[in-house]
């Protein structure tokens, strides 16, 4: 019999999208179709469809604890993203359970807003996230919309991502990715990635007419996917900027909704 293959571990700790456009269904399937094993720690379940988000109801704190804890003992990752967080008593679990002994590589993904406008976390929730959170990121990875609310004030060019990114690695240590898919005066999606020695702006063509939802997740689970395969985080950053922008652009319909391909391949 052939020795089988050992793929790598990749944990997502997010929420449950019940559309699976986005959160942890999102990132599974893209853990999937880059080749990694997906675990999951569930922060919270969400009762949406592509049009809106209804309600939102939070996994207890000791839940989201146990999964981790049972995750890291059998299951270990070799890289590991946050998607929707919500309130600080679940960002105090990741944040306790990250400060013990040496973690893999944590992607935080930012979610504080979701496309249709609905807010993701508590803003009471929102300092913890800074001062406690981002310092033990190796990435984080925030749309328009977050870095506005990381930095407080308006982002509107390239030029003002750049700066914003340099303002959060000052700051938190942290290497940063700015989605600039929102800066829709630009013809092209351009995202700038720093981490303090280098720099990387990331542009590929807007497909218009194609609903964005769960773009953000796909693209961080990319990232903590190659990750998990043994890329360096520029590179890493590189490829997943790649799936992200083949996933938008080979999109399929779902009931007249339209869904990221994540298999594209």
């Amino acid at each position: 019999m052939p020795k089988r293959q050992t793929i790598p571990i990749a944990l997502t700790i997010a929420g449950s999208d019940s559309g699976a456009g986005a959160g942890l269904q999102a990132d599974l399937k893209t853990f999937a179709a880059i080749g990694v094993h997906g675990a999951t720690a569930v922060t919270c379940v969400t009762v949406q469809n592509p049009r809106k988000v209804f309600g939102i109801e939070p996994c207890r704190p000791e839940t989201v604890r146990g999964q981790i804890e049972a995750l890291f003992a059998e299951l270990p990752p070799k890289a590991v993203k946050t998607g929707m967080l919500f309130n600080t008593a679940t960002i105090r679990v990741v944040v306790n359970f990250f400060r013990r002994d040496k973690r893999p590589p944590l992607i935080v993904d930012p979610v504080m807003v979701s496309t249709s406008g609905a807010r993701l976390l508590k803003p009471a929730a929102v300092q913890l996230y800074q001062s406690e959170l981002l310092p033990l990121a190796s990435l984080v990875t925030p749309n328009l919309d977050e870095a506005e609310i990381l930095v407080a004030r308006k982002l509107e060019s390239v030029e003002d991502l750049r700066a914003a990114a340099r303002e959060i690695h000052s700051r938190h240590g942290c290497a940063v990715l700015m989605k600039g898919g929102h800066l829709r005066s630009l013809k092209e999606a351009v995202d700038v990635f720093w981490d303090g020695r280098e720099e990387l702006l990331l542009s590929a063509p807007f497909v218009r007419g194609v609903s964005t939802h769960g773009t953000g997740c796909t693209y961080s689970a990319a990232i903590t996917a190659y990750l998990a395969l043994g890329c360096v985080l520029p590179h890493a950053v590189q490829l997943a900027k790649e799936h992200i922008t083949q996933s938008i652009a080979q999109s399929v319909k779902a009931a007249g909704h339209d869904v990221l391909n994540n298999f594209w391949k």
